[in-house]
């Protein structure tokens, strides 16, 4: 059995790190693409200025998601074939990071622009709120609480076929 290049792990990180992106690429785009119509819907003209705001606050975070979350394919192409790997893969895992967090803000505010306009504010609120803490939990607390999974069977890892160490 051989062990990985270090060639071949920044290899397999780059693609893996593609695999995530192209997930969080579709679903940034559908909310982008949403927003960009809604001011163009039947019932946009009701909308109060403070759903303006949001509005333009979740348009503006899918906009920089949709950038953030792409660029590593553009930095890709100004890298292609230097042997610049490393420095693509954390270029990449920036922009992935930045990218997800615009989205984040651009849900939440998507949210709260929908349920400011058919509930209470109070209501609004709470629900944003709730759905700001689910994003945070899956997106940030429970990865960053979990990132030293397995440390303890580091043994077993070395007898492993195909360890996934990164």
């Amino acid at each position: 059995m051989s062990k990985e290049t270090e060639k071949q792990r920044w290899q397999r990180n780059f693609a893996d790190l593609l695999q995530e992106l192209r997930v969080a690429q579709t679903g940034v785009q559908i909310l982008f693409a949403f927003l960009l119509t809604l001011p163009f819907s039947a019932g946009f003209e009701r909308t109060t200025p403070f759903q303006k705001d949001v509005y333009i606050v979740a348009l503006l975070a899918a906009a920089g998601a949709t950038a953030l979350i792409i660029s590593p394919v553009a930095f890709h192409r100004a890298l292609f074939r230097q042997g610049r790997k490393p420095e693509l893969v954390r270029f990449a895992h920036r922009m992935a990071s930045a990218g997800l967090a615009f989205m984040l803000v651009s849900m939440v505010s998507a949210v709260l622009l929908i349920t400011d306009f058919v509930l209470d504010r109070t209501i609004a609120f709470v629900l944003s709120g709730i759905t700001a803490i689910w994003f945070l939990a899956f997106w940030a607390v429970l990865p960053f609480a979990r990132r030293n999974w397995g440390e303890d069977d580091v043994d077993d890892e070395e007898d492993s076929p195909t360890s996934y160490a990164d």
